[in-house]
C-alpha cells in the first residue's frame, strides 16, 4: 500500500528553478548589513537556512534604489553590492539551497531623515504612525521606480541568485497603490482595482522582461491589510487574477498586514509593547507604554493564521503558483498546505527560532517548533534580528555568551 500523504520535502519547480522542497525562508529583516553591503555575517545568517535544511532562503528587502529605504542598513540592488551578493549566493548554493532577493520600494514607510527626500505615495498622506508627510508620486517618477525594479533584477541574475521577490505588500509604494485609502488618484493609477492594480502590473512586466526565463519571479502580495477602507480580500482577488493573467510571475506568496499601521495584524500572538517602549528614545517611551498596543492591534494567534484568506485564491489561479505563509511550524502544517492546493511554504519566526527546523521535520514527522510566537524578535530589528531564545545569534559567534567561562573571566 503506497502512502498518499503529500511530500513537502520532494523537488518542486518554481519557474525555471528546482528547488530541492517546498519550504522557503520568509523574508524577515536582517540588520546585519551597516553600511548597506553583505557582510559575512549576513552570510553565515542564511548559510544557517540552507544547511538548515529550507528549499530557498530570502535575503529580505534589498532596495530598488537608496530613496526606497525603510530603515538604515538596507542593501542597494547596484553595481556597489554586486560583489557581497555573490559571495552570498555561492555561500548558499554549497549549502545546498536557493537563494531569493526580497525587491521593494518603501514608499511612505521611507523616512525623509534616512533617504533625503520626502517619501512618496500615489496620493498625498499623512502616515498615521511616523506623521510623516507623503507626496503625490509623478508619473514619470513611476516609470523610473518600474525601471529601477528592473534594474535590481538584473543585479540579481548577476550575482548569481535563482529568484527575485517583489514586495507588492504591507503597504509599501506598490502595495499602497491597490489601497483604495491611499491611492485617491484620478489618472490611468487611480480609481477601479483595475486601474489600481496597474502599477504592480507593469513592474511585474519589467522585471520580466529582464530577467526571462534566467531566474524565477514571485510576488508577495496582500490579501488584506486590517485597516478600514483599504485593502480587502475582494479587490486583491482581482489584482492576483490580474497577475496570473499577465503570465508574468511564477509564484505569489500570500500575505497580510501594514507597515503603516497595526502591524501585529501580520505577526498575531503576544504584543511586546515593553520591549518596544525600551527600544525608543527616553521620550517616546511613555507614550508607547500607553498607546503601543492600539498602535499595533492585538490579535491571537492560531496555526496557519492566513489559511482562510488564502485558500479563496487557490481556484483563481491559473498559471501562478501560491505560497502560503502565516503559523506553519510543523510537518502537518506543510502537508495540509498542499491538500489545500498550495505549491510552496513560507516559514519566518519558527527558522528563526530553529534555522534547522526543516531537515528535522523531515527526519520526523513528530517534531514541533520551539517558537512560542512572543514576537520579542520583531524589537531586534533595530540592531540584528534574531530569536531572543537563541543566545547564539543574539551575541554571535565572535561574543561571548553570558555566564560561560569566557565572559566569566573578563567580567
Amino acid at each position: 500500500m503506497t502512502d498518499s500523504r503529500p511530500d513537502p520535502f520532494a523537488p518542486v519547480q518554481l519557474g525555471p528553478v528546482r528547488l530541492r522542497n517546498r519550504v522557503i525562508k520568509a523574508a524577515t529583516s536582517e540588520g546585519r548589513s551597516p553600511d548597506g553591503l553583505v557582510t559575512d555575517e549576513l552570510i553565515d545568517f542564511h548559510r544557517r537556512f540552507a544547511a538548515g535544511g529550507v528549499g530557498m532562503t530570502t535575503v529580505a528587502y534589498c532596495c530598488v534604489s537608496r530613496e526606497a529605504a525603510s530603515a538604515p542598513g538596507q542593501i542597494v540592488m547596484d553595481a556597489r553590492a554586486l560583489p557581497g551578493l555573490r559571495r552570498l549566493a555561492d555561500a548558499v548554493h554549497e549549502a545546498g539551497a536557493a537563494i531569493s532577493a526580497q525587491l521593494g520600494h518603501a514608499g511612505v514607510v521611507a523616512p525623509k531623515k534616512l533617504t533625503g527626500v520626502t517619501p512618496v505615495a500615489p496620493s498625498r498622506f499623512v502616515n498615521p504612525t511616523s506623521l510623516a508627510f507623503c507626496r503625490e508620486i509623478r508619473r514619470d517618477e513611476i516609470r523610473a521606480v518600474v525601471d529601477q525594479f528592473g534594474a535590481a533584477a538584473q543585479v540579481a541574475v548577476d550575482a548569481g541568485f535563482d529568484a527575485v521577490e517583489l514586495h507588492f505588500g504591507h503597504l509599501y509604494l506598490p502595495s499602497s497603490f491597490l489601497s483604495p485609502l491611499i491611492n485617491r488618484r484620478r489618472d490611468e493609477y487611480g480609481g477601479s482595482i483595475d486601474n489600481r492594480s496597474r502599477f504592480v502590473r507593469e513592474i511585474a512586466r519589467r522585471v520580466r522582461e529582464v530577467v526571462g526565463d534566467r531566474i524565477a519571479v514571485i510576488a508577495k502580495l496582500n490579501m488584506d491589510d486590517g485597516l478600514p477602507g483599504s485593502i480587502w480580500i475582494d479587490e486583491a482577488l482581482r489584482t492576483a487574477q490580474l497577475l496570473d493573467t499577465d503570465a508574468t510571475l511564477d509564484a505569489i506568496e500570500l500575505t497580510q498586514g501594514s507597515s503603516v499601521f497595526k502591524p501585529m495584524y501580520l505577526f498575531r500572538g503576544d504584543v511586546p509593547v515593553r520591549e518596544f517602549a525600551q527600544a525608543m528614545p527616553p521620550a517616546m517611551r511613555p507614550g508607547v507604554r500607553l498607546f503601543g498596543r492600539a498602535m499595533m492591534g492585538s490579535y491571537p494567534y492560531e496555526d496557519l493564521y492566513m489559511l482562510p484568506a488564502a485558500r479563496q485564491f487557490v481556484p483563481v489561479m491559473r498559471n501562478t503558483k501560491l505560497v502560503l505563509l502565516g503559523g506553519i511550524t510543523n510537518r502537518e502544517h506543510l502537508e495540509t498546505a498542499m491538500r489545500e492546493g498550495f505549491h510552496l511554504m513560507a516559514m519566518g519566526r519558527a527558522l528563526l527560532r530553529e534555522p534547522d527546523l526543516v531537515n528535522r521535520m523531515a527526519a520526523d514527522a513528530g517534531v514541533r517548533s520551539r517558537c512560542n510566537h512572543n514576537n520579542k524578535c520583531m524589537v531586534t530589528v533595530f540592531g540584528r534580528t534574531h530569536c531572543v531564545l537563541d543566545p547564539d545569534q543574539r551575541y554571535g559567534a565572535a561574543e561571548p555568551l553570558p555566564n560561560s567561562a569566557e565572559s566569566a573571566a573578563q567580567a
